[in-house]
């Protein structure tokens, strides 16, 4: 087969297919009928030789030329988008975008501010449309309908463009009432209660096992390799909220420094160091290749570039 007598159309169909791995949530994606689809599918099967997806108790399942094909034909397909993009130059102060923002209330307190009083000077009619990890999942970021999601990350797909905002460390905040002129040491950490709280990655959240250290996170697994475990009140999802329970209850959270900083307004809290070594994380931006050209989206992947340089350590 000859690129001449391949209709480049097909390369679309199967990006969705395999994307997809349905004929009809295919068809609908790109709004054509399913027998447009079906057939499709067809022409693609006898360009490459290879059935390409067969169906399967699980559904229409990838071939192993299809999974290689996968992301040559992503790359192929995001070249092509940047060829045929206009290139116009992005004017801030009059564009009315809307930016699609995922990120945990963490990165939304601490990055958002800043972007926020920029737009004010800068582009004062850009509107931001923020979302939880929850509201998304990855198949919305590769299709471009969220802009950029900001949070801490386990893994992304290999596709993803990304970039390190910043590193932060791990303070405990607590009630100068509950520690009562004690020093925070390991003794009286383990003796105390504690707030858990953690929304890494993205997608729809299950509930948390007490007895799973390895899914507790980074704070839990630290203590664990030290031959301790925390005495943990209350699991939420919220830094603030956890922030909160730590002022008004008996409760220890310990949460990414750059969080904790929110509660030194607040002469009831102290704010001190965990009397036990926590690996640093990294708060990740990262974007769909279909967006990494445009103009608009790379003003303000700078912006947050920008900001997260300029704030305080």
């Amino acid at each position: 087969m000859t690129l001449a007598r391949l209709d480049l159309n097909l390369l679309v169909y199967l990006d969705v297919l395999l994307r997809e791995g349905n004929v009809t949530r295919a068809a609908q994606q790109l709004g054509i009928s399913q027998p447009a689809m079906s057939n499709g599918l067809k022409r693609l099967r006898d360009a490459f030789g290879d059935p390409l997806l067969v169906r399967t108790s699980d559904g229409m399942t990838p071939t192993e030329r299809a999974l290689e094909l996968k992301p040559e034909v992503r790359e192929v397909l995001s070249r092509v988008e940047h060829f045929v993009q206009p290139m116009t130059d992005f004017e801030a102060t009059t564009s009315e975008q809307v930016f699609r923002i995922m990120c945990s209330d963490y990165a939304e307190v601490t990055l958002l501010p800043g972007l926020l009083g920029r737009l004010r000077r800068e582009a004062p009619h850009i509107t931001l449309d923020v979302m939880t990890p929850s509201d998304v999942n990855f198949h919305d970021v590769e299709q471009g309908k969220v802009d950029l999601v900001i949070n801490r990350f386990d893994e992304l797909p290999s596709s993803f463009h990304q970039t390190v905002l910043w590193r932060d460390s791990f303070s405990c905040v607590v009630a100068k009432g509950t520690l009562a002129g004690r020093t925070l040491d390991l003794e009286t950490y383990l003796a105390s209660r504690h707030v858990w709280v953690s929304k890494t990655g993205m997608g729809v959240g299950v509930g948390v096992d007490p007895e799973d250290v390895q899914r507790l996170g980074w704070v839990d697994e630290a203590l664990d390799a030290i031959g301790h475990k925390r005495n943990i009140a209350i699991f939420t999802r919220h830094y603030l909220v956890a922030l909160q329970h730590a002022a008004d209850q008996d409760l220890i959270a310990t949460v990414p420094a750059r969080a904790a900083r929110l509660m030194s307004w607040n002469k009831d809290v102290t704010t001190v160091a965990p009397p036990f070594a926590i690996d640093d994380i990294d708060l990740t931006m990262a974007w769909s290749p279909l967006l990494h050209n445009n103009p608009g989206h790379r003003w303000l992947r700078q912006c947050f570039r920008e900001i997260a340089d300029a704030a305080p350590a």
